[in-house]
């Protein structure tokens, strides 16, 4: 049975890299939405509003079948029609990781579209004054109180994020749920393996609020008192 452990652990590896290449394609289609709906252009704030509503309103479970199932069924429909004789051939970890990303990429959108609205306005206006471009004025003045204030979205989003790492399973990537799910049916014995997976996940959670918390402490300088 230790051996089944061991495997267990090796998933945790192949959990971890997709829920950290997850929140990075989420943070980057977060950014993009937040940026497009505080746009006030309709061309932009319309795809993002309907990108943020309709994906925040459908199933995790349903995203994830439809794009790696549905979505090469598309692809190799549309190249047949074309002519080409090549073929779509999704990798479970690719799949996994864009439709989390693009899945959390709604919820980030709403919380960096906060974060940014909490900014006073007036911060932008000196900014402008002292000559300071749209990008300078982003990483100098928006970006590091973006942070502060988006931050406990942002961990709320990073811890489901983790969790729904265990919906890749479904479509046969061999992450610890898994791996954990064969152990159990293999000895009979599921209690102990997902109890372990379970585990596992507890303590992923609780070495990035770890992080998290540093990260808070760093970006809340100055604004107010830390409690350690």
């Amino acid at each position: 049975m230790n051996d089944y452990y061991v495997s267990i652990l090796h998933g945790a590896g192949l959990t971890v890299g997709v829920s950290l290449a997850a929140l990075v394609v989420s943070v980057l289609l977060g950014l993009l939405g937040a940026a497009a709906k505080l746009s006030g252009r309709p061309v932009l704030v319309i795809p993002a509003t309907l990108y943020t509503t309709v994906i925040r309103g459908i199933p995790d479970l349903v995203l994830m079948l439809l794009v790696f199932y549905g979505g090469t069924i598309g692809v190799n429909a549309l190249l047949e029609m074309a002519g080409s004789e090549a073929t779509l051939d999704l990798n479970p970890f690719f799949a996994g990781v864009l439709t989390l990303g693009f899945i959390y990429g709604a919820y980030m959108t709403e919380t960096f579209r906060g974060a940014i609205m909490a900014i006073p306005r007036g911060q932008f206006e000196a900014a402008a004054a002292f000559g300071m471009g749209p990008k300078q004025a982003f990483l100098r003045i928006t970006a590091p109180q973006m942070v502060r204030y988006a931050l406990p979205g942002f961990t709320n989003n990073w811890l489901v994020l983790i969790k729904a790492t265990a919906l890749v399973s479904l479509i046969g990537l061999q992450e610890m749920t898994y791996l954990a799910k064969q152990a159990s049916a293999a000895t009979r014995s599921p209690f102990a393996f997902l109890l372990f997976a379970g585990g596992l996940f507890l303590v992923y959670t609780w070495v990035s609020l770890q992080v998290l918390r540093k990260l808070n402490e760093r970006y809340s300088l100055g604004t107010k008192r830390i409690t350690l």
